[in-house]
């Protein structure tokens, strides 16, 4: 019994290891490698290059007053379209006490003047009429009494508009649309602090302005690609917040000096939106451009990977046999990065080796 249970052992054993020689052999034996095929094919082959911006309106405005005050009235908010010349708000004066003073003093001197050159003036005419004084020189006179009227009238005037911020025929404290468009922003509210436009400060802002009805993409463009763009080219864009509706614009505004941006040199660019009836773009949309360089339409092509560049030559591996291949020097185009125009040197129907 124990011989039995010897054998059996040992034979388990030699089968043992016969399998594991018969395993490492088949494992040492190389597995005959079998390349992935590319086929040419027919295809548009469209070069261009992206810019990176935003959508903007071509003409937009920030409306300041003429007058320091308080905001007494708005009579618009942001989103709302206005008509040219439409009020926006209305200022409540505050004015300085002491040039209220000053021009209620020059008032009352312009009035004591006029008194006088009224008095001179009816005497003189009494003058003129008996013979002792000539016509030009009661006409000198009566141009002093005219000057002097206009003198009060101004003085009224400044008077008046110290007080209320509006004069006979013309009102300063009233603020009126500048163009015709929508209300982009309102940034100072009822009861805030507004200084006047002058020489030497630009003003509080009451509201911002712009035409919604002419929107333009300004963005930049690598100085490497912006010797390739003209003017009239067709761009597409890609708006962020409007996915998959793309705007069609003319290229319009190529700028002459660049900008260093992230440590490269860009150049800004601007192209007319060609707007949607059916979506509304706001300000400041941020979009992408992509504007066609070059096109080739119906073309063989292939993808540009499977190229082997050697001595400034291009080559491919063309099969001639299955998984057996030549490497063969093509004549190459336009390329778009994935795919590239084949000139010459490869027909439709071969297929070359997948790199």
């Amino acid at each position: 019994m124990k011989r039995i249970i010897k054998y059996v052992v040992l034979g388990l054993v030699a089968v043992l290891f016969l399998y594991t020689i018969y395993f490492l052999y088949n494992k040492s034996q190389a597995k005959p490698v079998v390349y992935t095929l590319d086929s040419p094919a027919k295809m548009t082959i469209v070069k261009k290059t992206v810019a990176v911006g935003k959508v903007i309106p071509r003409r937009e405005i920030e409306v300041k007053s003429q007058v320091s005050g308080v905001v007494e009235k708005v009579y618009v908010t942001a989103g709302q379209t206005v008509k040219k010349g439409a009020i926006l708000a209305r200022i409540s004066l505050r004015p300085n006490m002491m040039n209220v003073s000053q021009a209620e003093s020059q008032l009352q001197s312009a009035k004591l003047s006029l008194q006088n050159q009224q008095s001179d003036l009816e005497r003189y005419r009494k003058l003129q009429q008996q013979g002792v004084i000539s016509q030009s020189q009661f006409n000198t006179y009566a141009t002093n009494y005219d000057l002097q009227k206009e003198a009060v009238s101004s003085a009224e005037n400044s008077l008046l508009l110290l007080r209320t911020g509006a004069t006979r025929g013309m009102v300063s404290n009233v603020i009126p649309a500048t163009i015709e468009g929508t209300v982009l922003d309102v940034p100072n509210k009822e009861g805030s602090f507004i200084l006047e436009t002058s020489t030497f400060q630009s003003g509080t802002t009451l509201a911002t302005l712009a035409d919604m009805r002419d929107m333009i993409f300004e963005g930049l463009v690598d100085e490497a690609e912006v010797g390739k763009l003209k003017q009239g080219m067709e761009l597409v864009l890609n708006v962020g917040a409007l996915q998959g509706k793309p705007f069609k614009a003319t290229l319009e505004y190529i700028s002459p000096k660049g900008v260093t941006d992230q440590g490269t040199i860009k150049f800004t660019i601007r192209a007319a939106v060609q707007l949607d009836k059916e979506l509304f773009l706001r300000s400041n949309y941020s979009a992408n451009a992509d504007v066609v360089l070059d096109r080739r339409e119906n073309v063989l092509a292939i993808n540009e990977g499977d190229l082997i560049i050697e001595d400034k030559k291009t080559f491919v591996e063309v099969e001639t046999a299955p998984q057996t291949f030549e490497k063969r020097e093509i004549k190459t185009g336009l390329s778009d990065g994935i795919n590239i125009e084949v000139v010459s040197g490869l027909k439709a129907e071969e297929k070359v080796k997948h790199r």
